[in-house]
């Protein structure tokens, strides 16, 4: 009985020191090293890849696009776009931010309907109308040979936070005309925003919205 008892108190003993032992390993020292490796050699992508404005404040992440709209008015189920601004994908994935300072993560996901889809079709159909209106202006007519897929198509996640250059060029004239900026120096912000394909030859050139945004927002604030 003594014996039995001894055994199992051994047992029991050995199986702390184990959890113990294993606790701080793997609960402890294991997160602290990836966690120090990941700061140290990956800042930026550790911390959710954020992206600052020029006063220094968090205002999204460079992965997640945000959408920038007008408040809702009453009646309203959709908010119209703030045309003021660079337009992102079409989503409904995406959180409101129409003065480009706050973010809000809503859900991901992509439509899941096929390309011979009537509703679908419809969809895009509205969706170029509307691209074409809103970035027609005075002295510049956007035709719907000009809108790109992007424009009128959400990403499979719908989270997608860049657009083609051609989709930012599309919307230059429409940003100069509403932020009385000069269409030569927008259109040189699109250029200097364009980011190429990863090492020369992976994915497709590409602008980040946000990124694009803020830089617009200090051209802005710079003009007066």
């Amino acid at each position: 009985m003594n014996n039995s008892v001894g055994n199992a108190g051994r047992l029991l003993w050995a199986g702390l020191r184990a959890l113990l032992v294993l606790t701080v390993v793997c609960g402890v020292l294991y997160p602290l090293a990836v966690t120090g490796i990941a700061q140290l050699a990956f800042h930026g992508k550790a911390n959710g890849s954020e992206i600052k404005d020029a006063n220094g404040r968090v205002v999204g992440s460079a992965l997640i696009g945000q959408t920038y709209t007008l408040p809702l008015k009453d009646g309203e189920e959709t908010a119209s776009p703030d045309l003021r601004w660079f337009q992102p994908r079409p989503s409904n994935g995406l959180g409101s931010n129409s003065v480009n300072t706050r973010y809000k993560l809503i859900l991901s996901g992509a439509t899941n309907r096929s390309g011979d889809n009537a509703d679908l079709i419809t969809w895009v159909k509205d969706a170029k109308a509307a691209v074409v209106k809103d970035n027609s202006t005075a002295d510049h007519t956007v035709k719907p040979s000009d809108v790109p897929a992007d424009a009128v198509t959400s990403s499979g996640s719908g989270l997608d936070p860049h657009i083609s250059p051609a989709y930012a060029k599309l919307q230059v004239h429409r940003v100069a005309e509403r932020n009385e900026l000069d269409v030569a120096a927008v259109d040189q912000l699109v250029a200097d925003h364009t980011d190429g394909r990863i090492l020369g030859f992976v994915g497709e050139p590409r602008v980040n919205v946000l990124e694009l945004n803020i830089a617009l927002k200090e051209l802005v604030a710079a003009k007066g």
